[in-house]
């Protein structure tokens, strides 16, 4: 398969011309000759030194993540910045990046994965981002309590650091907020539409006062953890294209 087929059927999936002008990430092809031949890709959440050096040892000939390098653009390309594009060149990677676009998709994205685990229902966007949503809503199959959510996001990939809860919402959780990573400053638009939990990665300081006042539960499952789903979904896809792919774990427990 072409390069540039790859990356056009994941824009085209993900609608990542949508998010052009409210996403400081770079979506797309960020690294890397459009026309090349790939039959490997590797799959990570973040483009580290770590991630890219163990995507080359697997072969890959392009590398898929959600946190990417360029962030608003490059000042200048020196530093770890440039040891991680000199990385990718030196040993002829491509890096395909996608973010806001992997976070909404209501499929194949991060919250989709979380509302899966969770076992919610009757699911609709959540998390306003100008025109877009970044995240999703939906209902429990049956109630369960804080600690349920406990129990559920147990199984994610924290790198050993136990998810988070305050437990500020009723006794009986049923209506679930969704917007991973960091995802903590649309705990008002869950308050308000009446969601009784918030589950997102990582917290702030403030959070606390405001979910105890909302009266919401706030479940931190861990940004890394949270945000693995959506490059997962973008591996099972290619391997129904018939590519060869690998599964980069690069747990940060944050």
């Amino acid at each position: 398969m072409q390069l540039t087929t790859l990356c056009e059927r994941y824009d085209e999936r993900l609608r990542t011309g949508a998010f052009a002008e409210i996403d400081a990430s770079a979506n797309g092809l960020q690294v890397g000759p459009e026309e090349r031949e790939i039959e490997r890709v590797a799959y990570a959440v973040d483009a580290a030194l770590e991630t890219i050096e163990r995507a080359a040892e697997e072969g890959a000939d392009v590398l898929v993540v959600h946190h990417g390098l360029s962030w608003d653009g490059f000042e200048r390309v020196t530093g770890r910045t440039h040891d991680r594009i000199a990385a990718l060149i030196e040993n002829d990677l491509a890096l395909y990046v996608s973010h806001l676009p992997l976070d909404a998709h209501p499929e194949l994205g991060n919250a989709a994965g979380v509302a899966d685990l969770l076992g919610l229902e009757a699911r609709e966007p959540f998390g306003s981002l100008d025109d877009e949503t970044i995240g999703l809503r939906g209902r429990a199959a049956s109630a369960f309590g804080a600690d349920g959510i406990r129990d559920r996001l147990a199984s994610l990939d924290t790198g050993g650091r136990e998810p988070r809860l305050l437990e500020f919402g009723p006794e009986e959780i049923e209506d679930v907020a969704i917007v991973t990573g960091s995802g903590i400053d649309w705990l008002e638009e869950a308050a308000e539409i009446g969601a009784d939990a918030l589950v997102t990665g990582e917290g702030k300081q403030q959070a606390y006062h405001d979910a105890r006042e909302a009266g919401v539960t706030v479940a931190l499952g861990g940004h890394y953890a949270t945000e693995t789903f959506g490059v997962r979904s973008l591996q099972s896809l290619a391997e129904d294209w018939g590519l060869g792919t690998a599964w980069i774990d690069a747990p940060t427990g944050l």
